[in-house]
């Protein structure tokens, strides 16, 4: 009896050593993996979550915030190895994302000449002249940036230059990319006479006569580029480590790439880069930011191939999102194709640089095969045929979660604000654009169209558009503060009042555009986009410490720039 006793009392412990202690080592186990690596008190954070707008804490663990709330609600996270950061009330914001540039060509720009903000004809040709006699004779002098607006809208000739550049070709392009200039010996060796007829989807400038001025338009870019040498794999790889450290600076943590392709360009450009540069950056260690890759719509079945053998995250660093194409040009080259002429050259309403046929087709065949599309248009007309493909292709291909994009979607007719909205079209805008087409656009399109229809953000988002805010960087500055601020206030420079007030957005609005919803854009919205418990943890610390004063304060700067609860870049003290 007693034996029996005996077993029975082990049996017992046994069961409740299972029962009582084992359930004890779990939860020391949680406890233990629930203490911050970093927590982040005494701040004015906007989360961009509708869930919980604004905190004042967060707690950060294996590059993902752990939680989001007031300093005594995240307390329990705090841990002897847990590092603390008082920011003193600063502002801080989810890591800016910029949904639309051109990294690599931003990065190569950086060591060419810089053309932005040049005003006039004199200071043009001193920078080149400048260029020019720091490179050996032969060597390629290359720049860009340039905006005629800015000395009153007169376009550069070769003439301008070639007395000060008779040993190397020079090739210079606009700041919106959609034209170039080239000195008369880059025009001779691209064979270029006043006999060349105008590529489809192109155009060369020519004085009255019929000679060439050294001005190219989109495709007929194509004229030129193959006999400038292409960047070497070392020179483009520095350019990314270049670009991507300018871009931390500005708070940018994510950016959508549109690549090296351009109208006029080879489509192989952005697959060299994935091979040669991203590739390398993401297996060697040296990717600073995350990037969302598209590549040229001509190429989507590769694309696609691509995705079924390594899904669209090759890394925490490295998405592939789609397939990009251009149908139309730029406003400044007069290429943007409108449904009336230009009032500054009326025998021209812009034009087409993509076959309609074919853009509908490899539309629907990206779409078919789960690719998201993202189309360039500039004009009303251009975007109008984009929505209309879309439709189309939606139609035809079944309802599902696609996300259709349109670039720039700068200019439209009456009616096509609501078009996006219900058609569930992200809108993916620039709205540092406008500081520099304010100067213009009055002059190209006459004042009734120009104040109707031009930038219309507060219309887009009125008709539930999914609003995504870019740079287009190296055309205008990765600066997302200046981009948030004009579309808030929407006032060019030497400007005393708004232009199209009724455009105008709310802070939280802007902010979300450069942070949420410019996730959603582009299906990153469950990984980043805001300070929200789960996702990486990508963030900045703002200059300010008053949500009053953050539009008003002209030198709101960043502080300080997180990227997955790691410091990449701080301006010497964060607080």
């Amino acid at each position: 009896m007693n034996t029996t006793l005996l077993i029975l009392s082990s049996l017992l412990v046994f069961i409740l050593s299972i029962v009582l202690l084992q359930p004890l080592s779990k939860w020391s186990k949680l406890k233990e993996a629930e203490v911050a690596d970093l927590l982040v008190t005494n701040a004015f954070i906007y989360t961009s979550d509708p869930s919980l707008p604004f905190a004042s804490s967060i707690a950060i663990k294996n590059g993902r915030f752990l939680g989001v709330g007031n300093y005594s609600s995240l307390q329990g996270f705090e841990g002897s190895t847990t590092e603390k950061l008082n920011l003193e009330g600063k502002i801080v914001v989810p890591g800016f994302i910029d949904s639309h540039l051109h990294l690599l060509y931003g990065g190569l720009q950086m060591t060419q000449v810089e053309l932005h903000g040049v005003s006039t004809k004199q200071e043009f040709v001193m920078k080149i002249e400048a260029a020019v006699k720091s490179k050996k004779e032969g060597v390629w002098v290359l720049g860009g940036g340039w905006n005629n607006d800015l000395w009153g809208g007169e376009l550069p000739i070769a003439n301008w230059i070639d007395d000060i550049s008779p040993q190397n070709p020079v090739w210079l392009s606009r700041m919106d990319g959609h034209m170039g200039l080239a000195n008369s010996l880059a025009i001779k060796m691209a064979g270029i006479t006043r006999e060349t007829k105008d590529p489809p989807g192109g155009t060369l400038i020519r004085t009255a006569d019929g000679e060439p001025t050294g001005l190219l338009i989109d495709a007929a870019r194509q004229l030129i580029l193959p006999n400038i040498p292409e960047p070497t794999i070392d020179e483009r790889r520095e350019a990314l480590l270049k670009a991507s450290y300018y871009a931390l600076t500005k708070g940018v943590t994510t950016v959508v790439d549109m690549g090296r392709y351009v109208p006029g360009s080879s489509s192989e450009l952005p697959w060299q880069d994935f091979t040669d540069v991203y590739n390398w950056a993401n297996a060697s260690g040296n990717m600073m930011i995350r990037v969302c890759l598209f590549f040229p719509l001509d190429t989507w079945s590769r694309v696609s191939d691509l995705v079924q053998k390594s899904g669209r995250m090759v890394s925490k660093w490295l998405y592939l999102g789609g397939v990009k194409a251009f149908l139309d040009g730029s406003l400044g080259s007069n290429s943007a194709l409108f449904y009336e002429p230009y009032a500054d050259d009326p025998g021209s309403s812009g034009f087409q640089v993509m076959d309609l046929d074919d853009l509908l087709n490899m539309t629907a065949l990206s779409d078919k095969s789960g690719l998201q599309v993202a189309i360039h248009a500039i004009g009303d007309k251009a975007n109008d045929l984009i929505l209309d493909v879309y439709d189309s292709v939606a139609s035809e291909n079944g309802e599902r979660d696609r996300r259709f994009r349109i670039e720039h979607a700068q200019h439209l007719a009456p009616g096509s604000a609501a078009r996006f909205g219900k058609q569930e079209v992200v809108a993916s805008v620039q709205p540092v654009h406008l500081l520099d087409d304010a100067i213009s656009v009055e002059r190209k399109l006459g004042k009734q169209r120009a104040e109707h229809g031009s930038y219309l953000f507060r219309s887009l988002l009125t008709s539930h558009s999914l609003l995504a805010f870019g740079s287009d960087w190296p055309v205008a500055d990765i600066d997302p503060l200046n981009n948030i601020r004009t579309a808030v206030k929407r006032v060019p420079p030497m400007w005393e009042r708004s232009w199209i007030p009724s455009e105008s957005l709310s802070l939280n609005d802007a902010l979300d555009a450069h942070t949420i919803s410019a996730a959603r854009a582009c299906f990153l919205d469950k990984e980043i986009g805001s300070i929200s418990p789960g996702k990486r943890a990508d963030f900045v610390v703002l200059s300010t410490n008053s949500w009053e004063k953050f539009i008003a304060e002209a030198f709101t700067s960043v502080k300080a720039t997180y990227v997955g609860g790691i410091q990449a870049y701080s301006s010497k003290n964060v607080v």
